[in-house]
């Protein structure tokens, strides 16, 4: 009889403990579920990193072939509007990281330093375009249009990288859920 008791006892035990680790992994499942508001954020941001990345390169050969000041303005304030329009999605990322998977927060924290250099390589740009329009060609303001150019293409490259990630990611977990 005591050994029923012990049998009964490590059932229990174990049924208990088969509940609490099939709750742990649901949990964890809807925990690590990719956000789609996270993913369509990405998505906005390659957008606008690769078009950084196009105008950052156009403005560093301004830079060394020499084109108007004219030019460098616009340039400059297309990269700036890039740059803005980027910093206000890294907003809506950081509102919406709660709602993210582990990576896309990562994510989140890998791109934003990039997004805050581009943008401080950004203004100093502007001043120096402000302070030294005859020189466009030499010194801090053509070492700032190769950094932004460096900047751009890193977090062109990132971001296009998690956004891939993303998708093979959902394509995967959608042909695992058909077996």
């Amino acid at each position: 009889m005591s050994s029923n008791r012990v049998f009964r006892s490590s059932g229990l035990a174990l049924s208990a403990l088969a509940i609490a680790f099939a709750a742990t992994t649901v949990c964890w499942a809807q925990a690590s579920k990719d956000s789609k508001e996270v993913s369509g954020l990405f998505s906005d941001v390659k957008s606008e990193a690769v078009q950084l990345r196009q105008d950052a390169d156009e403005l560093k050969m301004f830079a060394h072939v020499g084109r108007s000041w004219e030019s460098h303005v616009t340039k400059v304030e297309e990269i700036k509007r890039h740059v803005n329009n980027a910093g206000g999605l890294l907003t809506k990322l950081e509102n919406a990281r709660i709602k993210a998977s582990p990576w896309q927060q990562q994510a989140i924290d890998r791109v934003t330093p990039m997004l805050k250099e581009l943008a401080s390589n950004t203004t100093a740009t502007i001043e120096q375009l402000n302070q030294k329009p005859k020189f466009l060609q030499t010194g801090p303001y053509a070492e700032y249009a190769d950094a932004n150019y460096e900047v751009a293409s890193n977090l062109a490259e990132l971001i296009s990288d998690y956004v891939d990630y993303g998708k093979s990611k959902a394509r995967s977990e959608e042909l695992a859920s058909k077996l």
